[in-house]
Order: structure tokens, then C-alpha cells, then sequence
């Protein structure tokens, strides 16, 4: 049973947040079925979700409820779906039959191409979601279905401070046709954002209140003159300042993954149960306000936080394990501060709730 261990949060304050999502991978032998999950979300009043395929029992057992969707077409269909009757093909199987009774919101196709090992996959990604794209428009389902592609944060050549954004210059060819299709469809852009790894990588150079959201001086771009009292804050907006240098000012950028690991190897310095729950917890007190970033402080950031639950059988280091907010069993990973407060689920929006315990939190 999950849902029994969710309730044993109490809470203090209760907010709704319309700008929080969570990713539920399943590289695992020990995952419960998608009905114990959609109880588990749907208790926690999350209402955002995404996952990396197009799993047929999660896109049925998740219809008629209050879970938006984003699905993903994995890295290797890219050469398949650059046909236009193959991507046709795909959307008519894996999205026509389940929409609008599963609510798919977004389509991923491929997950952080530009920055692949095998970079021949670079050359279909744009053609790939062109083609995608023009299938949902002969379906009549684009209106309702974004299209666009998750990029990891080593996709940028520079981006500190945040002014100094900018892409690697060995993909701005396809960054541009892929920017292009972007502004023209209204669609985001995505990127997989981890302060972990910055300060895993330079422990004595990156203050750890400043990645944790703690309260911390922050720094000052010396450019732009915006301060930023947290680096998600700020790989964001450096993503902002790339599009701009292209020449694409107004897409909007979503985290589709942040996350901080509570275990990892003896070289993992930071992965820690205590900093993932104060991770986890500051991020969500910011989403409770809507906030945006010091460049767009107007624009609320749409934040996917990685993982629903821990993955037993994720391939490297032990941090790749250990990102969930939940054990397979439906036991807390630790307590971040999400509580099921009621069972009405016909809000549109998720309730985050702050817990006795979250007030010992250093913020």
C-alpha cells in the first residue's frame, strides 16, 4: 500500500502550485503497477507527470484522471520517425487512442540529443520533430500537444554568470533550426538542470546554501546587475541569454528535470539524504509562490523535479539510484514537505503542504 504513508504528513500551511511536475522513470524491478502510482499522485495532488516512453499501461490506467502527460519517444526512433508517414504512424499508435481520456500534454522527442554520445543522432532531432509536429497537425491534435526535446545543461558552452549564456558552437546549426521551430509552434524549451553535479564537481569552489536554496549572499552578474540567490535560478536564465544570442528572445525555458540524489558513491560529495530533502523542500516553497527567475521574474518556472522513486536498476553511479522522493514500496525517501491533505482531486493544481519538520530547515 502507498497511500497510507503520504498521510502521515501533517501540515501547517497548505498552497496550491500549477508550476510543478515530477518525472516517473521505471528502470526498476521493484516499481509499484501504474494504478498504486496514479493513487500516489493523485494523494499528493500532483497533477504535472512525465515519462520516458509511451507505455500503453500507464497511457491507459492514467485516463479520466487529473494527470497531465508528458510522453517521450526514445533516442533511437529518431531515424524511424523522420518519415513523415512513420511519425504519422507513431502518433495515430502511441497518442491517438488514449487522447483526450489520458490528458498528453507534451511529446519529448528523444531526451538530451544535443549532448548524445552517439552524435549521429544530432542530424535527425529537428527533422524528427518536425515531423511529429506536422503529424499532430493532420490529426488535430497540436492545438492540445507540444512538441520539443529535453537538453542537458552541457549543452551550453558558457554559463556563469547567466549573461555570459551561450551554446556550444559545434551544435548552433541545429540549435537554430530547432530554436526556429520553437518560436514558430509556441512550444518550450527543456532543459535537465542539476546544481548537484556543479557542486559535486567543485565542492570548495560553489557554496553549498547557494545550490540548496538556503539563504546565502547569492551572487551578482556583473552584467546585467541581477543578483541570484540560487544557481537553478541562474542556469536557467543563462539558457534564456543563449536563445537571445541566437537571435530567439521569447521561448520559454522549463526545467524538465532537477533533482538532488540522497546516496551516492564515496566520490559523490553532497549526495546526502539531508541536502536532498533541503533541495527538494526550498524548490518547493519557491514553486508555492510562482516564482520566476531574476531575468523573467513575471514568467512563473515550470519545474519537473526527477525522480518519483528511487530506481534499482538505473545503469551508473550510485546517485543515479537514489533521486526519488519515494521508495518502490511507497515509503519516503525523506520527508520533503508534499502531503495528502484531501481527497478531492477535481483542482487543476498540485498542494504542497509545509510540515512541522520543514521548520528546522535552515532558509
Amino acid at each position: 500500500m502507498i497511500i497510507p504513508y503520504v498521510f502521515l504528513l501533517f501540515s501547517l500551511l497548505c498552497f496550491s502550485v500549477n508550476s510543478l511536475g515530477i518525472n516517473y522513470g521505471q528502470v526498476g524491478n521493484n516499481l509499484p503497477p501504474p494504478d498504486k502510482v496514479l493513487e500516489l499522485l493523485s494523494a499528493l495532488k500532483l497533477t504535472k507527470a512525465r515519462i520516458y516512453d509511451t507505455n500503453p499501461q500507464i497511457l491507459t490506467t492514467f485516463a479520466n484522471s487529473n494527470i497531465e502527460l508528458i510522453v517521450t519517444i526514445e533516442n533511437e526512433m529518431l531515424p524511424v520517425v523522420i518519415d513523415p508517414q512513420q511519425a504519422l504512424q507513431w502518433v495515430s499508435t502511441h497518442i491517438k487512442p488514449y487522447f483526450p481520456a489520458t490528458k498528453i500534454t507534451g511529446i519529448a522527442v528523444g531526451n538530451e540529443i544535443f549532448t548524445d554520445d552517439d552524435t549521429s543522432l544530432l542530424g535527425y532531432l529537428v527533422p524528427a520533430i518536425v515531423s511529429i509536429h506536422n503529424a499532430l497537425v493532420q490529426l488535430g491534435l497540436d492545438k492540445y500537444i507540444q512538441v520539443s526535446t529535453p537538453n542537458s545543461l552541457a549543452v551550453l558552452e558558457e554559463s556563469f554568470p547567466p549573461s555570459a549564456g551561450s551554446f556550444k558552437s559545434e551544435v548552433s546549426g541545429v540549435m537554430s533550426q530547432f530554436l526556429q521551430f520553437l518560436s514558430s509552434t509556441g512550444s518550450p524549451f527543456w532543459i535537465n538542470a542539476y546544481p548537484y553535479f556543479a557542486y559535486k564537481d567543485s565542492p570548495n569552489k560553489i557554496p553549498l546554501d547557494y545550490v540548496l536554496f538556503n539563504r546565502n549572499p547569492g551572487m551578482i552578474d556583473p552584467n546585467t546587475k541581477l543578483q541570484y540567490d540560487n544557481m537553478l535560478y541562474a542556469q536557467v536564465d543563462a539558457v534564456v541569454y543563449a536563445m537571445f544570442k541566437l537571435g530567439y528572445g521569447g521561448i520559454e525555458v522549463r526545467v524538465s528535470e532537477t533533482g538532488w540524489p540522497s546516496k551516492g558513491d564515496d566520490d559523490e560529495i553532497g549526495a546526502t539524504v539531508q541536502n536532498a530533502a533541503v533541495y527538494n523542500r526550498n524548490l518547493l516553497r519557491r514553486q508555492m509562490s510562482n516564482e520566476g527567475t531574476p531575468l523573467r521574474p513575471n514568467m512563473r518556472l515550470e519545474v519537473y523535479l526527477f525522480a518519483l522513486f528511487n530506481e534499482d536498476m538505473k545503469p551508473g553511479p550510485t546517485s543515479e539510484r537514489n533521486y526519488g522522493l519515494f521508495q518502490p514500496d511507497g515509503t519516503m525517501a525523506y520527508n520533503v514537505g508534499l502531503s495528502a491533505l484531501s481527497t478531492t482531486s477535481s483542482t487543476s493544481s498540485a498542494s504542497i503542504s509545509l510540515t512541522s519538520s520543514a521548520s528546522k530547515v535552515k532558509t
